[in-house]
């Protein structure tokens, strides 16, 4: 009984999966990235943050109040594979139906993106972060939790903002289940960095400077990580790909109009 109960949820997980993975476009007021100035522009332990169009997207966008509804790792060489047409496969993230996987640019193609970098990690920390995140390779959404995926079903669910991002948490919170920003998230904290921390002002125990107050960072559970943390942390960088391709505003073609639109 108890096998079939677990078939008929796989089943239902599997059907709403594929269904909120379904692309459901929305108009974009920015242009798609280009994907080979985004690759130039790229280094190991850079974030990717992406405009995404699922059904899933809009829901997520629409409980963050961001642009961004999905983030990606960028891991350079460590993925050691290629597509179907020779291109890497140099990102890392977690995908609703396949889990944790390695994908390439492709993958983003037509899409909206930015990156955020970390400032001031060394080689050493940045290959850490990035053997973390590896070794979540082949880890899946618990699809067995219909609960937690038909909450999804709504692309803008009537939830008070202090609950919305509670709404985040997806799965049983089994170890090896993952989102995207949990995933990374947890990558950048085995290797103490910061990206939104809870931030404690403490009297300083210098005694030369009697008034004054101390910062004490306070780890934010992974699960309440969005895309969006990434963008707006006072620790990443925004790297825009266009800009660092060396961008030269004489070199645009500019058509000449001297017609006045209409009011």
């Amino acid at each position: 009984m108890a096998s079939l109960r677990d078939g008929i949820t796989r089943w239902l997980g599997e059907r709403l999966s594929r269904y909120l993975s379904q692309t459901h476009h929305t108009h974009s007021l920015a242009a798609p990235t280009d994907p080979v100035r985004l690759l130039a522009c790229l280094q190991p332990g850079d974030v990717l943050l992406v405009e995404g169009q699922s059904r899933f997207s809009v829901a997520i966008k629409y409980l963050t109040q961001s642009t961004w509804s999905h983030a990606a790792l960028f891991v350079g060489d460590a993925g050691g594979r290629a597509d179907a047409q020779g291109r890497p496969l140099c990102f890392l993230e977690a995908d609703l139906r396949e889990g944790v996987r390695l994908v390439s640019v492709a993958e983003y193609a037509g899409l909206h993106c930015r990156v955020c970098r970390p400032v001031g990690l060394d080689a050493t920390e940045v290959d850490a972060l990035v053997r973390h995140a590896m070794a979540r390779l082949g880890h899946q959404y618990d699809l067995k939790n219909v609960i937690d995926l038909a909450r999804y079903l709504l692309p803008t669910p009537p939830v008070p903002v202090r609950w919305r991002r509670r709404m985040l948490s997806l799965g049983s919170g089994d170890p090896t289940r993952a989102i995207c920003s949990t995933l990374i998230a947890q990558a950048f904290q085995s290797v103490r960095y910061p990206i939104l921390p809870l931030i404690e002002n403490v009297p300083s125990t210098d005694p030369m400077c009697p008034g004054c107050m101390d910062e004490i960072l306070h780890v934010r559970h992974h699960s309440l990580f969005a895309p969006r943390d990434f963008d707006v942390s006072p620790y990443f960088a925004v790297i825009k790909p266009t800009i660092a391709s060396g961008f030269n505003h004489r070199a645009l073609a500019w058509r000449d109009d001297t017609r006045v639109p209409a009011p």
